[in-house]
Order: structure tokens, then sequence, then C-alpha cells
């Protein structure tokens, strides 16, 4: 650090990210890298706030108050919805609870931080495809070329399993298992393994994917990869969807009203499996939820459902009456109710 002593900031921050989260935490790369960029963020607002060199910066210049400060600025000026804010609040409080136990003397400034609560959300209903919405946006991907062939693919798997985006960025060719019983190995949030079942048509696809790139079936290789032969980027796979989604409008004009993204496919995947008529504990442990209280509300967002649950109800409601006789005034029939 060009001769510099590293502070109680700069030593605590090192020790967090090299060995804390990964090692005694066990956490993913990809959480270790959320909690990392909020970190940055706090640092940054930090020294503008303060005026400081990011070196003169330490954990005495950093209190509630200034934390608070920091969230308002994720909404008011970064435009962050309330549900990143809190993730980023999530982030500072993990940190923070580690300062608490190696920074004695901060303490008292560690716990004042951790009293922030959280900011309630608005709750947005969840939008999914329908299935014949997902058969529409198929339907127009070019299966006669290799870059159709692969989204066609895509799309399946990520239907099939509702897997979250970075699972199947992370899918490599030894997950899978081409022979009965089909299925595919998925890692997700905690490095939790799960296997996923698989459609005997969704099992073939991948199949002839391998095939097409002489993959071996045990190799480590990523499964679906871009034009440069890297792994597709969350990006990547948010601008094929998107791409097929305005492509499908024509014949399921339904999907212009429809705030789309890939991880639309993952809730498409729970609502099909809810109509079909699975039970909420199985498709919990197929999308790979921690708890069932994440499954739930699934079972909340789908009209059909709620309408097939009204017709197997009997109403106590009688047939309606007259509103009241013609020769009654209105002020009368009220009088009378």
């Amino acid at each position: 650090m060009n001769g510099v002593q590293p502070n109680a900031l700069a030593r605590t921050l090192r020790h967090f990210f090299t060995d804390h989260l990964p090692h005694l935490r066990g956490m993913s790369p990809h959480t270790i890298d959320s909690y990392r960029y909020a970190l940055i963020l706090l640092v940054r607002f930090m020294v503008t706030c303060r005026g400081h060199q990011v070196t003169e910066l330490n954990l005495s210049d950093i209190d509630a108050e200034d934390v608070m400060a920091f969230l308002d600025y994720l909404e008011d000026e970064r435009h962050n919805a309330v549900t990143s804010r809190n993730g980023r609040l999530a982030a500072l409080h993990t940190f923070f609870r580690y300062v608490a136990t190696q920074e004695p003397e901060q303490l008292a400034r560690s716990q004042q931080i951790l009293q922030i609560p959280f900011k309630r959300a608005d709750q947005r209903p969840i939008d999914y495809l329908e299935y014949e919405e997902i058969q529409a946006v198929l339907e127009v991907i070019d299966r006669s070329t290799t870059l159709g062939r692969r989204d066609y693919t895509l799309l399946a798997t990520m239907f099939n399993t509702g897997a979250r985006v970075q699972e199947v960025m992370n899918l490599m060719a030894c997950h899978l298992q081409l022979e009965k019983p089909f299925q595919v190995r998925l890692f997700g949030k905690g490095r939790k393994e799960r296997w996923c079942p698989l459609w005997p048509q969704t099992a073939g696809l991948l199949r002839d994917l391998c095939a097409e790139r002489q993959l071996d079936p045990q190799a480590a290789v990523a499964l679906f990869i871009n034009q440069r032969g890297q792994p597709l980027t969350r990006f990547g796979v948010g601008y094929i969807l998107n791409k097929y989604l305005k492509q499908a409008q024509t014949s399921a004009p339904t999907l212009k009203g429809k705030r789309l993204h890939p991880h639309s496919m993952r809730h498409s995947t729970a609502v099909h499996l809810l109509k079909s008529g699975v039970d909420l504990i199985t498709i919990s442990q197929w999308l790979g939820h921690a708890s069932l209280n994440t499954t739930n509300k699934y079972a909340t967002v789908d009209m059909d459902l709620k309408r097939q649950a009204l017709e197997r109800a009997d109403s106590p409601v009688t047939e309606p009456q007259a509103s009241w006789r013609t020769d009654k005034t209105i002020l009368e029939w009220l009088e009378g109710l």
C-alpha cells in the first residue's frame, strides 16, 4: 500500500473478504462479489462526503447516520429500488457484525448500524409466462442455425428446471445425466446442490447440443457459450430471452403487457408445476428454495387457480332479491333494511 500502514478499516475489510466470508462462512463467489460491491459503494460515498483520501478513511469515520445517508443516496441519486437498497444494507449488516467481533472499540458504533431496519418494499405482482406463451417463444426460434439450436435448448432447459440464471450459466457437460433417469445437477445459492429431473424432450435437446459441440460427457466444460466460446453471461441470457419475447408478441399479444426477464422463466416453471397439480413442497425442492414461505407466493399469483378453487367451493349466498319494490321510494327501502 505504498508504505501506508493499514488502518482498522483496511485491515478488517481484508480479513472479512479473504478469510471470514469464503472460509468461515463458506459463501459463494457470487455472494461475496455482491458484498464487495456494496462496500465499494459505501467507501466511495464516504470519501466524497468526508473529503478524505481512501487511505485516510477509518472505521471511526463511519456511523449509523452515515449509513442512513448512504442508503438515501442509493435510492435518491442512484435510483436503486427498495429491494436493492435492502440488499446493500444486508451486506453492511454482515460486515459490521464482523467488525463488532474484531474491533471491540467499535462495538457501540456497530450495534447502532445493525439497528438500521430494512425498508418495507411494495410487493409487485409476479410476471410469468403462461404455457401457451412459452410455446410461442420457442416456436419463433430458428433451429436451422447453430445459435438458434443453442437458444432453443437454453430456454427449454430454463423452463424445465426453473433454474436461476447463475445456475444455468454454471451448467457444465459433467452435470448432465442424459440416460434414464434424465436429470441435471444444479448448484444454487450457498453452494447448495440439487438434482432436477428432465423431460425426455429436454434431455434429447441437451444430448444433441453436446453432440454438436463434441463435448465429453464427463468434461467440466460450460454448456452454454457465446460466439467467442466464453460462457454466457447474465446479460447474454437476458438479451436472448428479450429477442424472442419481442418476436413472439405477434402470435402471443399478451406478452406485450408483461415485465419479463430471465428470472420470469423460473416463476413460469413454478406456476406451471402448480397448475399441473404438483404440491408446494415438491416445487420448493425443485426450485431449491431455502424456505417453503418463498414457494407459497406462487399459490396466490394465478387467477385460473383462484377461479378453480371458487368453482369447487359452494356459495352460502342465496339468489338475489329485487333491490326494492316499485311502490316504495329509495328512502323507504333504506329505512326498512
